[in-house]
């Protein structure tokens, strides 16, 4: 079983997933960690969410930061999205990942902020 899915939409994508779990590992958490694009590997994407028994879901992506959002819609279980500074400042990530429809929630901390991301995805779990 694991604990906390941290999936990042490339392997750019990587140094902020770092951030994220040495966190995670000074907390004692267990966690998995892959690159699956929203974009290019849908189908994979869907596989993973639905198959995992992970508590929590960090995304972490740039750009259109699709990411989060298609989590969202496949799992009822927190998603928090990390948007990635990759072009305009890392507002269009920011943007993409929290303007979610109704009914679709993901939490969203600052930009390349993987470490608020574990800490919130800590507190989700009572582990802090």
């Amino acid at each position: 079983m694991v604990t906390i899915a941290i999936l990042i939409g490339s392997e750019s994508d990587r140094h902020i997933a770092d951030r994220t779990t040495k966190v995670l590992d000074n907390a004692g958490v267990d966690y998995d960690v892959r690159v699956i694009s929203a974009h290019r590997d849908p189908q994979e994407l869907e596989a993973y969410v639905l198959s995992s028994d992970a508590s929590v879901y960090i995304a972490i992506a740039g750009l259109s930061a699709a990411l989060p959002g298609v989590i969202a819609s496949r799992t009822k279980k927190p998603v928090i999205g990390v948007p990635v500074n990759s072009k305009l400042g890392g507002f269009d990530a920011l943007l993409s990942i929290v303007q979610m429809p109704k009914g679709v929630p993901v939490a969203c901390v600052g930009i390349d902020n993987g470490e608020n991301a574990a800490y919130l995805a800590l507190r989700i779990l009572g582990k802090n």
